[in-house]
């Protein structure tokens, strides 16, 4: 393209248009095709956008009348809420106040015999009754051991109607009073038992047993056992030696078995010391005036003091639980190293290995079931056992959660025990060496005895050393200890194991080595597989629970219950027993059969999260009508979030289970109830509700909806005892949160 100018005009002169190949013409037949494809495409847009147009129209007219419906059901469940309110709180009130006059009657009928029997026991309650008591006690000087003992168990009976008192207190001006008063007989009970032992040991010439020259004796009740040994001969050859009937013993060095020494094994199925540090170290919790108690189902530990050599040793049996905070990395390492430790294949078997500084301290004996040795002892401190129990309180009113201050701390370093993650089991053990008292001696006739008010004196076989390292505790003499894990109890999965520490008064695990378990039980019972409750009766039902590994039936009639199982466990003083509700539930968690939950077991436990004052309402409602409708766990209650709870209902009587077929799904909601249109099988969860089904304020009334009417007036007919001891199961054992 070239640009000139000419008599001032611009002018362009273009380049010629090179000539293209044109395409074949289109013949009629062709125009005519794509005349008729163009016309049929253009009607099918059409077609499509119109029934795309009919669907968005049915689907807003669906909507709407979806929420016509809605609105409607609302407006009808807004219009009764008042009366199905007032009915609920008609009943509940009904029932409340029946369950208090039966209480109150019995309580006072309990001290009205108690008056008539004259009895010297007293009131824990009434603070000059029990001062009495203890002044009269301690300054008694009976010396008996069979009297002792039954001393003993008087005023172990006082110690849990006092730690009872602690639980249910609603005043706290009370609790410095009920917990000096404990303390005291806790003190007092060990000290008895300790005096009885310095008589006997004293007149151990006496009772020399013939094959070894040693003395040794047994003595045992209901909540002790206790071992004596006296060494007579100082045999260095001794080695060891195992108390026939209860399964303990212990192994020595030649330098103990050389010693003018004593030992004693002391084994109490109670446990003060827990009491104790969780007085020192946690606060005591107000009970608000409408609880429901429900005790602690923590992981287990058995408890072996050894005040030999100035420290406790304690058996622990951690359930593995989830952990959710932070603050548990420190306990799940603790957790790792157990596990990384070796176990032998033997079943029955238990062997606890403790350094000791250098110095003689060795004790080590087998047994069948279990064994404690090579135990390291560090002059131990005075002790007790028992299993703890703790009281979850949920209340139908908002509170607040714990606080975080609670947690448990002992100080930098230290590897104590979170009693609120672990629960002693199987009470305590103690081991003990003291110098054996002067001995009397026969000259001419005549028994000569060294005369001393002086108590028995510990022996200290080794210097304690605080900076030893820790090649020099791998090198310490070990002294073997064995025990024999108590039948009353149950571990459902392998137990750790730890020691008092009397000055910071609490159970640590460091310090310990080599400790294995050879029954093995590696598992934990929560969170469950699956729950129902099935009526069986008039005032009787069926409560099953299926846990992490045992499944266990709890029969209810009227205000008894009865644990089964079809698992054997050799529990027969648990198993096929009717008793009350609470006393059961202290009953399973002394043989480590945990389903209870406690204020802290949701920090360790998986669980659905749900509201407790929620479930606390669905728990109140359920029991009302756990006489004629069957409940039971749903897969959606996991799924439908911490605002909702899903649960299977149906109407049911009879011991065989419910047809599938029977079952309906139900939404529980914070401001309303309403049936599920999905079902157990279905693909995804929708909180769409029923076509045939309304809304109800109450979880009652939207049961009855689907109810007969002889259904229904059961219900009005049920005992109120039976109805208070399935709702304090359910607030016990929260199913809803905990499946």
């Amino acid at each position: 393209m070239n640009y000139f100018l000419t008599n001032g005009y611009q002018c362009v002169v273009m380049a010629p248009k090179k000539k293209g190949k044109k395409g074949p013409k289109l013949t009629k037949a062709e125009k005519a095709r794509l005349k008729i494809e163009e016309e049929e495409r253009r009607v099918r847009e059409e077609e499509e956008a119109r029934i795309q147009a009919e669907r968005e129209e049915q689907e807003r007219l669906e909507r709407q009348r979806r929420q016509e419906i809605l609105d409607r059901l609302e407006a009808k469940d807004s219009k009764r809420r008042g009366g199905e309110l007032g009915e609920l709180r008609s009943l509940l009130d009904q029932n409340y106040l029946a369950v208090m006059k039966y209480k109150n009657d019995v309580a006072q009928m309990s001290k009205w015999e108690k008056y008539m029997q004259c009895s010297d026991i007293p009131d824990p309650a009434v603070q000059q009754e029990i001062n009495t008591f203890i002044s009269l006690w301690r300054d008694d000087p009976e010396r008996s051991v069979k009297t002792v003992l039954k001393q003993c168990n008087v005023a172990l009976k006082l110690i849990e109607e006092l730690a009872t008192l602690l639980r249910e207190v609603t005043d706290e001006e009370h609790i410095p009073k009920y917990q000096e008063a404990l303390l005291h007989l806790q003190d007092i009970v060990y000290a008895k038992i300790l005096n009885t032992n310095i008589d006997i040991l004293k007149g151990a010439s006496n009772s020399i047993d013939t094959e070894t020259g040693n003395m040794q004796a047994v003595i045992k009740d209901d909540n002790t056992t206790l071992c004596l040994w006296a060494n007579l001969m100082r045999n260095p050859r001794f080695k060891c030696l195992t108390f026939e009937g209860v399964g303990m013993g212990f192994e020595l060095t030649k330098q103990l078995a050389a010693s003018n020494i004593a030992l004693r094994i002391l084994h109490t199925n109670y446990d003060h010391l827990s009491t104790l540090s969780r007085m020192t170290h946690m606060k005591t919790t107000i009970a608000p005036p409408r609880s429901i108690e429900s005790p602690s189902p923590l992981p287990k530990f058995l408890v072996i003091p050894c005040p030999m050599v100035s420290r406790l040793r304690t058996f622990f049996e951690d359930i593995p639980l989830e952990v959710t905070e932070e603050g548990d990395e420190a306990e799940e390492t603790q957790e790792e190293t157990q596990e990384d430790k070796p176990a032998e294949e033997q079943e029955q078997e238990q062997t606890v290995e403790e350094e000791v500084p250098p110095a003689p301290e060795s004790e080590g004996a087998k047994h069948s079931e279990s064994q404690l040795s090579r135990a390291s002892m560090q002059h131990a401190e005075d002790g007790d056992g028992q299993i703890v129990t703790q009281v979850e309180v949920l209340v139908a009113e908002a509170t607040p959660p714990p606080p975080d201050d609670d947690l448990m701390v002992y100080g930098e370093g230290v590897e104590a025990v979170d009693l609120r993650k672990y629960t002693p089991l199987g009470g305590v053990f103690y081991y003990e060496l003291f110098h054996l008292p002067p001995q009397s001696y026969q000259v001419k006739g005549w028994e000569i005895r060294k005369m001393s008010d002086a108590g028995l004196k510990v022996f200290q076989s080794i210097a304690e050393k605080s900076n030893q390292t820790e090649d020099e505790e791998a090198a310490s003499p070990l002294v073997g200890l064995s025990v024999n894990v108590p039948d009353a109890v149950v571990f459902l999965e392998t137990p750790l194991v730890g020691r008092w520490d009397a000055e910071g008064k609490f159970w640590r695990m460091d310090g310990i080595s080599g400790f294995s378990y050879r029954k093995h039980h590696t598992y934990a019972n929560f969170p469950f597989r699956s729950w129902e409750l099935r009526p069986v009766g008039k005032d009787s039902a069926l409560f099953s629970i299926n846990g992490a590994l045992i499944d266990l039936c709890i029969t209810i009639q009227g205000n008894q219950c009865m644990l089964q199982s079809e698992r054997e466990v050799g529990l027969t003083d648990l198993f096929n027993k009717w008793m009350s509700a609470p006393d059961l539930q202290q009953a399973m968690l002394k043989a480590g059969i945990n389903i209870f939950v406690n204020e802290h077991t949701d920090k360790f436990v998986t669980s659905c999260r749900k509201d407790p004052l929620m479930e606390h309402v669905v728990y109140e409602q359920m029991a009302l009508f756990a006489s004629v409708c069957a409940f039971s766990w749903s897969k959606w209650n996991a799924q439908c979030g911490p605002e909702h709870i899903v649960i299977k209902v149906c109407e049911h009587q009879g011991p065989d289970p419910a047809p599938e077929d029977l079952w309906n799904l139900y939404l529980v909601g914070a401001q309303r109830f309403q049936k599920l249109e999905i079902t157990e099988t279905s693909e995804v969860f929708c909180a769409d509700h029923h076509p045939d089904s309304e809304f109800h304020s109450t979880f009652i009334h939207m049961l009855q909806d689907n109810m007969s009417h002889e259904g229904i007036c059961l219900t009005r007919e049920t005992h109120f005892l039976f109805v208070d001891t399935v709702q304090s199961l359910f607030c016990a054992i929260r199913p809803l949160m905990f499946c």
